[in-house]
């Protein structure tokens, strides 16, 4: 069962049997907007890009993006980077996979951001969203709209941390502007 989440709203990463998740894949999927304009409606392809960047006590440790595929342990890894968006037809276009019982002990969240590396706006993207899947068996648990499409090239999409003996998965959905995960670090650190 999907939870369709809002801004801001937490699930824990515990399977409904009580046993915990030990991998997840964070998907991204998108197309790019129709634009109307003199000759009818036309698109523009839009590179969208996925990042995890892991933290441990507040402080940045590792990234994984598209020019840095696998994080240094190899808990993280990031499956490619997609230039244009839309060919997954409604799947992930671009996703991370979190082996979350290979994580480090002292990496205590990771957050997963998404960016226009070419510098569009979310105003001419459409049907984006982030979802969690339990990779183990390919159950998506859940799923945020990245929707409002608006004047910013990015967005702080979602954080996993620690919690106890386990992870939860936050939705934060913050807009911001930048064209690379090192542009957005300023946004990211209120959510720490």
């Amino acid at each position: 069962m999907t939870v369709n989440m809002t801004k801001g709203q937490a699930i824990s990463l515990q399977k409904s049997d009580g046993g915990s998740l030990t991998a997840v894949r964070m998907g991204l999927g998108w197309q790019a907007a129709p634009r109307r304009g003199l000759f009818g409606s036309r698109t523009r392809e839009i590179d969208l890009d996925a990042s995890a960047v892991l933290f441990a006590d507040k402080q940045p440790v590792d990234v994984v993006f598209f020019r840095h595929l696998v994080s240094d342990d190899g808990s993280v890894r990031h499956t490619g980077d997609n230039l244009v968006g839309g060919v997954g037809q409604g799947g992930d276009d671009e996703a991370i996979l979190v082996d979350l019982a290979r994580i480090p002990v002292h990496i205590d969240q990771i957050v997963f951001t998404v960016n226009s590396f070419t510098g569009q706006t979310f105003q001419e993207v459409q049907n984006a969203f982030c979802r969690l899947v339990d990779e183990t068996n390919g159950q998506e648990l859940a799923r945020y709209t990245l929707a409002g499409g608006g004047a910013y090239t990015a967005q702080i999409m979602a954080k996993v941390h620690r919690t106890g003996s386990g992870w939860t998965m936050t939705a934060l959905g913050t807009p911001a502007n930048g064209r690379t995960f090192q542009d957005l670090m300023p946004a990211i650190l209120p959510h720490l």
